[in-house]
């Protein structure tokens, strides 16, 4: 076997059947991470490595298409055994969402995310791959009173940017401004404006379903984004979540919510402009919120553990046909 040879099979081994980085890999065989993606691609295509997809189990299959009768979405519905912890399961799903937006970026695709615990993890299972001309935008700002939001949200957008060897397009404004007409005067600026461009551009949208409450709540109420009597307002207001920092009830609406003036993320309303909006979803907690965006049209591709999915059409169907319009 040649040293070329045995390069591909230890890159092959290392990456498929350990689980590591590229960057590991690179470490350990001393190249650079694009020729760890090219001896990984050798593997593929002479054969040493064979990739299949086993059928879906029928029950998962059966509430992929429950899903898609209900809200009109493409679910891609992942079986999880009992007794998974929220944790565990958010990791099975981030897997399965990282292969897809992997297999959907092409050339020239921009790609829009929304930074949070789950998007965090989905950027982990990336799989590494020049795309020519993509680019990767931040959808909704990360500052708040007590950090710039820059070593959080700008690690997850900037991973993913060198996943695919895309532009990158950082979002430098707050989560949430104080005045809204702080944010009106900033979306004048040229600087700001060339950004949200961009982001009016994107042919993905991926983000998660924010949770004020559960084991994994999102990192906009537990990190000091919102204080306590914003937390208490919402409650009393029935805000359930968000997406994209933008608040939800459960049945959809979102208009009327006074602390959406001074969001930065992109509501429903400009989401569904985007022809691929990708919403990823683990446990219980996820499931009011999930139905808010899903509900208020912001949702195309849903990548969701059964076990959530169960619960979410069972909440559904006792809750009734309640659908508010993304014009509300």
């Amino acid at each position: 076997m040649s040293g070329r040879e045995d390069a591909v099979y230890v890159a092959a081994a290392m990456y498929y059947l350990q689980d590591e980085t590229m960057d590991a890999i690179a470490r350990r065989l001393g190249v650079s991470r694009s020729t760890v993606s090219r001896l990984i691609k050798r593997a593929r295509e002479t054969g040493l490595v064979h990739i299949t997809i086993q059928p879906r189990a029928a029950a998962a299959d059966a509430v992929s298409r429950g899903l898609h009768r209900q809200f009109g979405v493409h679910a891609h519905v992942v079986p999880v055994r009992e007794g998974t912890t929220d944790v565990q399961r958010l990791e099975q799903v981030a897997q399965v969402a990282g292969r897809l937006v992997s297999g959907w970026m092409q050339p020239g695709v921009v790609l829009g995310l929304a930074w949070g615990t789950t998007i965090s993890a989905v950027v982990e299972h990336l799989v590494p791959r020049p795309v020519p001309g993509s680019a990767v935008v931040q959808l909704n700002g990360a500052a708040n009173p007590v950090t710039s939001g820059i070593p959080y949200a700008g690690s997850i957008i900037s991973a993913a940017a060198e996943a695919f060897d895309a532009r990158v397009h950082h979002f430098p404004v707050p989560a949430f401004f104080d005045y809204a007409e702080t944010k009106q005067a900033m979306w004048r600026e040229r600087s700001i404006r060339r950004v949200l461009t961009v982001q009016a551009t994107a042919d993905i949208a991926l983000f998660g379903a924010g949770a004020m409450t559960g084991p994994l709540a999102s990192h906009v109420y537990a990190a000091g984004y919102l204080s306590a009597d914003d937390l208490t307002s919402l409650r009393a207001e029935g805000v359930v979540g968000d997406v994209c920092t933008v608040l939800l009830r459960e049945d959809g609406s979102w208009a009327d919510i006074e602390l959406n003036a001074r969001a930065t993320g992109p509501n429903p309303r400009e989401l569904a402009r985007m022809a691929r909006r990708v919403c990823v979803a683990a446990g219980a907690a996820k499931v009011a919120p999930l139905l808010g965006a899903l509900r208020a049209g912001a949702v195309t591709d849903l990548v969701i553990d059964e076990a959530t999915a169960r619960v979410l059409m069972e909440r559904a169907r006792l809750g009734g046909p309640v659908r508010a319009s993304i014009l509300a």
